[in-house]
């Protein structure tokens, strides 16, 4: 069966054990789901256990069910990191080979002057840290100077931190697009720069919704491409949009939490497209995953799961609703980086019900990419098999 619209929701973060090779990243026994509902031994999550979440891997909160309402399963990512953008660039068929540069020291000196000559400011910061750790540290000595906050994390990310009473939004902004150009090619190539604006006062900064993120191009054509390309529609919640700048999307709608995320993408189902609706979910991973939050990360899915029999009632007969993981961030796991784990795979359609099974541990976060392709009969990309034939209606 062809579907005429297929909604792809990341729930970003949301990892489920780790993969065979997370001996060479350091994550070995990660497990963010299976670790949350150790630490939370209250969580309920009673539509996605009827999904079948409970039947991928053995979830101490989340038991298996008979007759799941999805077919379920999971997906290992090939690419060679454990990032956003690698996660979501394989998502829609890239095979990331060349990891992006990462800083743990904190970036070049010469960097870090390039950047103030050219934006008039000095910077202050300038190493790895939490985004409430580095306003507490900082945030006193910028409302005195004037000058950036930069920091970074495990990923390849700067992010700039300023109090939106000190330096207007509009400037942060051309200051991260200065930093993006300045950091495209080697030596310098960094995955993303984000804006991260705050205000408030000492002890009780609060960073809010105005961030922005400035990505790399993708290394290359995705199916998104593939899929605007032959008129149909591709539209984006959250910051999609910033992951593939753009590129493959004829429609954006950016977004401040999760739930303004779940909610746009409710009203974007009700009304009538054919095509892809593509979501991210981040406060997973932004407010709990690093924060190493594992009460609020278990609060945060529970909120998805009251919403998701909403996100079933707009999947019409003739749509499927992806629901997956871009890597895992294991909030009891040592650091603040991502974790390298499988990601959870649960694909629904109101006429799979009681007909539903695994489709088994997937290769490659790419048969997402396949099946879009598959299924909209487009271009398919060089990695990844559809599951489509598997989804039986």
């Amino acid at each position: 069966m062809k579907f005429e619209r297929i909604c792809v929701l990341v729930l970003d973060s949301v990892g489920i054990g780790s993969l065979p090779d997370a001996q060479y990243f350091g994550d070995v026994g990660s497990h963010t789901l299976g670790h949350i509902s150790e630490a939370v031994p209250t969580m309920k999550l009673p539509n996605l256990a009827a999904f079948g979440l409970g039947n991928i891997a053995p979830l101490p909160t989340i038991p298996p069910v008979e007759s799941p309402l999805a077919f379920y399963g999971k997906m290992a990512e090939i690419s060679v990191g454990k990032d956003t953008m690698t996660g979501h660039w394989e998502l829609m068929g890239l095979k990331v080979e060349v990891p992006f540069q990462v800083y743990p020291n904190g970036f070049p000196e010469e960097l870090i002057k390039k950047f103030e000559n050219l934006t008039g400011r000095k910077v202050i910061g300038n190493k790895p840290s939490s985004g409430t750790e580095i306003l507490d540290e900082f945030g006193e000595e910028q409302l005195r100077t004037g000058a950036w906050i930069v920091y970074t994390s495990a990923d390849s990310v700067m992010q700039i931190a300023a109090h939106e009473d000190v330096i207007p939004l509009d400037e942060l902004y051309r200051a991260c697009e200065i930093a993006r150009e300045i950091t495209l090619k080697d030596p310098y190539v960094v995955g993303r720069i984000i804006a991260r604006p705050y205000i408030g006062n000492p002890g009780t900064y609060i960073r809010t919704p105005n961030r922005h993120d400035y990505a790399l191009e993708p290394i290359g054509e995705t199916v998104l491409d593939h899929i605007k390309n032959n008129g149909y529609d591709v539209i984006s919640v959250g910051k999609i949009n910033d992951i593939f700048t753009g590129q493959g999307i004829n429609e954006s709608h950016p977004t401040k939490s999760n739930l303004d995320g779940i909610k746009t993408t409710i009203d974007l189902l009700k009304r009538p497209f054919n095509g892809v609706l593509f979501t991210n979910l981040v406060d997973f991973d932004s407010l709990y995953g690093h924060r190493r939050d594992p009460e609020g990360y278990a609060s945060c899915l529970e909120e998805f799961d009251q919403y998701l029999p909403e996100l079933m009632q707009q999947t019409g007969n003739k749509d499927l609703l992806i629901i997956t993981a871009d890597h895992g961030n294991d909030p009891t796991w040592q650091g603040t980086d991502h974790t390298r784990e499988y990601v959870p795979i649960l694909i629904y359609n109101p006429l799979l019900t009681n007909n539903s099974c695994s489709i088994g541990t997937r290769e490659t976060f790419a048969d997402v990419a396949a099946t879009l392709a598959h299924n909209f009969k487009v271009t398919e990309p060089k990695i990844g098999a559809s599951f489509l034939e598997m989804i039986h209606v």
